[in-house]
């Protein structure tokens, strides 16, 4: 693992865009798998304004988001697609039809063979961004979720839906799905990279067992620990836990 400490949000933010921006300028088809919430919000400002300053071309760039609440509409304001849409895709030059994200309604093992076919038709994914779950879930994989497992439904942790309703806007938690589909570990670790942001003490104690820790599945992260090409950016405080040797 490649631990870069930064001073601040704004500073894991710039240098996360310029880590999407040399992969997007070193090919002319590039294939990422992009997280929501509030941690990569700064990531995806650079990055819009990257392009709109004439500095980057996402004309090559597909998209996959790696998960989505089971049961909201790509339309509806609180899915993940929905997130997409309006802090990158409308805002760059990515074609129609080259941002994906899974189906989340129907038969769900239909829907998450489709989102894997569709990755692998894609040539595999060449960068993984990811956030970090306070409980060290990575995409919506949760603590216990086996390291073999694809692309598959999953019924969201309670602290997971306490910590989305509190920071990402729904009204209370009752609001907050239960369930999401989620690109599994083995198609994360299936990446060429991977990239991974964390911002706020409240990730330390997670970021620390990712990187130090042992490779358990109760800390999905930990798994980052064995994949050939991983990066993670984090600030300070994120870093707070770490050991000075990783910090």
């Amino acid at each position: 693992m490649n631990v870069i400490v930064v001073p601040d949000y704004e500073q894991m933010s710039l240098h996360a865009a310029e880590t999407v921006a040399a992969e997007i300028r070193a090919r002319t088809r590039t294939v990422l798998g992009l997280p929501t919430g509030n941690t990569p919000k700064g990531m995806y400002r650079e990055l819009v304004r990257m392009h709109q300053a004439g500095e980057l071309d996402f004309s090559g760039v597909v998209t996959f988001n790696i998960d989505e609440y089971w049961g909201l509409s790509p339309e509806h304001p609180m899915s993940f697609a929905y997130y997409m849409r309006t802090h990158l895709v409308e805002r760059v030059n990515i074609p129609a039809g080259q941002a994906n994200w899974p189906v989340a309604s129907g038969d769900q093992a239909a829907a998450c063979r489709d989102y894997e076919e569709r990755i692998t038709a894609a040539g595999g994914l060449d960068l993984v961004v990811l956030g970090i779950g306070g409980n060290g879930h990575i995409g919506f994989n949760e603590p216990g979720t086996s390291f073999d497992t694809r692309t598959h439904v999953v019924r969201l942790a309670e602290e997971t839906r306490l910590a989305n309703c509190r920071g990402y806007g729904f009204r209370d938690l009752d609001d907050v799905p239960e369930f999401a589909i989620s690109m599994g570990i083995a198609t994360i670790m299936g990446a060429r990279k991977v990239l991974l942001l964390a911002s706020g003490r409240e990730k330390a104690a997670a970021v620390a067992g990712a990187v130090q820790g042992p490779v358990t599945e109760e800390l999905p992260a930990s798994i980052l620990q064995r994949h050939p090409d991983v990066t993670l950016i984090v600030d300070e405080q994120a870093a707070f836990a770490l050991s000075p040797r990783e910090a």
